[in-house]
């Protein structure tokens, strides 16, 4: 039986995979690719799980997480706002913004570019499971502490991508705007500031994902009795992997979401630059 369900499962996924290659060779039909790849990906999963006995402890069925989910929506909205809200996007906001003053205050000053950006590049090597105990026992055990880890992580690389960005443009941009008379904060902004958007936007979305991370980590290391961080360790302990399941689905849905919105103002935003153009 178990050779039976094997080749049933290889004809489903072969199945599937010619459908996508169909609709990928067509333009117009592009971005039902991702979609029904999501959803090849979930039926595999669901029938390996149910075909081959595989105990929910190891790995749940899909439709076992479904299901807790809808179970679980006041739990998970209370973990949501804990460690997303509070934690991740207001760590988000202040670390990026932080880093784009930053960026513009190295590019005045050649003295913070040489002793500043070193510096960066040694903490933002530093792992997250030293710095978060450490922050945690600063802040205390509610979101303020989430929210600096996130700040931490986020800071450096939003800075260094706008400090690249900055430094974007070339010799004769910059001499044409000196031609016609144009103060550094001018030039800045009409100029340098839009050039660096694209490397801007590309750190901001890096951040998106060391934003969640950075929040659900930290909350292992001491968080109040709600979170994602907090659910997932206890459940864990509690061997309710479904539960678990419930929270890593949660936490890649919105990842996933924040990354499409920044990618979306990107798109506005720069929809000069030849990687938006096709």
């Amino acid at each position: 039986m178990t050779f039976l369900y094997t080749l049933l499962v290889l004809a489903v996924w072969l199945g599937l995979w010619w459908l996508n290659t169909r609709f990928a060779a067509r333009r117009k039909t592009q971005w039902v690719v991702p979609v029904l790849f999501g959803i090849t990906l979930i039926l595999i999963w669901e029938m390996v799980v149910r075909l081959f006995g595989v105990s929910p402890v190891i790995l749940p069925a899909p439709t076992s997480i479904g299901a807790k989910i809808v179970t679980s929506v006041p739990t998970l909205w209370e973990d949501f706002v804990q460690t997303i809200v509070k934690g991740a996007l207001s760590g988000y906001l202040m670390g990026c913004g932080a880093a784009f003053v930053t960026a513009v205050l190295i590019d005045r000053s050649p003295f913070l570019q040489r002793g500043l950006l070193p510096i960066g590049n040694f903490v933002a090597a530093l792992p997250i499971v030293g710095i978060a105990p450490i922050l945690v026992m600063w802040f205390g055990f509610d979101w303020q502490s989430k929210a600096a880890v996130v700040v931490v992580m986020v800071f450096f690389p939003v800075l260094v991508n706008t400090v690249a960005g900055l430094a974007a443009t070339d010799t004769m941009q910059r001499d044409l705007m000196r031609t016609y008379s144009a103060s550094y904060g001018q030039t800045l902004l009409k100029l340098r500031l839009p050039a660096a958007m694209p490397f801007v936007f590309n750190g901001l979305k890096i951040a998106t994902t060391l934003a969640l991370i950075g929040a659900i980590v930290a909350e292992f290391f001491g968080s109040p009795i709600k979170g994602m961080g907090f659910r997932i360790s206890t459940e864990v302990g509690r061997l309710g992997l479904d539960m678990v399941w419930a929270e890593i689905a949660v936490a890649a849905i919105t990842g996933s979401a924040f990354y499409g919105l920044v990618s979306l103002i990107e798109k506005g935003v720069t929809f000069w630059h030849p990687s938006q153009r096709g």
